[in-house]
C-alpha cells in the first residue's frame, strides 16, 4: 500500500504522526462521535465543557470516573506498537489529541499530548497537578488545598497548553513525513498540523477506513485501520 511512497518513507529522516480518537478505539475505547458519544442520556460533547463541569462537577466526574477506568483497563493496539517499534529506524514524533496516554504505554517516547492527559489530575485553584491511576472516594474530589480537582484535559472551549502547541508546529515544520492516523481532522487547531507539514514539502499519508475533510490534500490515503496500515508501514522501513 505504501509502494507509491516508499523511497521517500525510506529515506525520511523525521517522520511525526498525528494520531486521533480511530487508533484508540481499535484498543476499545468509546469515541466522542457517533453512537459512542452518549454516555446514559448525555451527549459527551456537551459533558467536555467548563460550563458543564462548573454546572454539575459530581456528573462531570462520574463520566470521567467511567472513562478512566475504561481507558486504565485498555491495552494498547498494534497500531501503537508499530510507531514505537518505528522509532527504532527514524526520529519519530507522536502528536496525539487523544488523552489516554496508550502512546507512551506501547513505549513511544517523544509524545506531545495536544488535549491533556485523562490520568493527570489538575486543581481548579492552586497549583497541584499529578499522575492519579487509583479511583477517588468521593466525587467530585477535592484538593488539598480545599478547592475542587478536574483532568488536566483540554476542554471545549479551551486553548491547548500554549508550549505544547508551539512544540507541535515546530515538529511539523520539520519533518520529511507525516502520517495522519484514526483521526478526521475536524478538532481545530489540531487539523491545521498538516498544513505546517505540507508548506514544508513533508509526505502527507493518511491512515483511516473513512475519507476525512482533508483526503483530497494527502499524497496517500490508505483506507484501513491503524492496526492493520502501520504494522505494514514499519515492515517497509525495517526491511529496506
Amino acid at each position: 500500500m505504501f509502494d507509491s511512497l516508499s523511497r521517500q518513507i525510506k529515506d525520511a529522516k523525521k517522520i511525526v504522526f498525528v494520531t486521533g480518537a480511530g487508533i484508540s478505539q481499535e484498543s476499545g475505547i468509546p469515541t466522542f462521535r457517533g453512537k459512542d458519544g452518549l454516555w446514559r442520556k448525555y451527549d459527551s460533547m456537551q459533558l467536555a465543557t467548563i460550563d458543564a463541569f462548573y454546572e454539575d462537577p459530581k456528573l462531570v466526574w462520574e463520566w470521567y470516573e467511567e472513562r478512566r477506568t475504561n481507558i486504565l483497563a485498555a491495552k494498547p493496539n498494534a497500531g501503537h506498537f508499530a510507531i514505537s517499534e518505528l522509532a527504532k529506524f527514524k526520529e519519530v514524533i507522536v502528536l496525539t489529541q487523544n488523552i489516554d496516554g496508550l502512546h507512551q504505554r506501547s513505549g513511544s517516547r517523544h509524545v506531545l499530548e495536544l488535549h491533556g492527559s485523562i490520568i493527570r489530575i489538575k486543581c481548579t485553584v492552586c497549583d497541584f497537578k499529578d499522575n492519579i491511576t487509583t479511583s477517588f472516594d468521593s466525587l467530585p474530589p477535592k484538593c488539598k488545598c480545599g478547592n475542587i480537582l478536574r483532568p488536566d484535559v483540554v476542554w471545549f472551549g479551551e486553548g491547548l497548553p500554549q508550549d505544547v502547541w508551539d512544540e507541535a508546529i515546530s515538529h511539523a515544520q520539520t519533518c520529511d513525513v507525516m502520517i495522519i492516523a484514526g483521526t478526521s481532522l475536524v478538532v481545530s487547531p489540531a487539523n491545521t498540523l498538516p498544513l505546517y507539514a505540507k508548506q514544508n514539502g513533508a509526505v502527507l499519508i493518511e491512515v483511516n477506513p473513512e475519507k476525512t475533510v482533508m483526503s483530497s490534500e494527502m499524497d496517500l490515503s490508505v483506507r484501513e485501520t491503524s492496526a492493520n496500515a502501520l504494522p505494514k508501514l514499519v515492515e517497509l522501513v525495517s526491511t529496506g
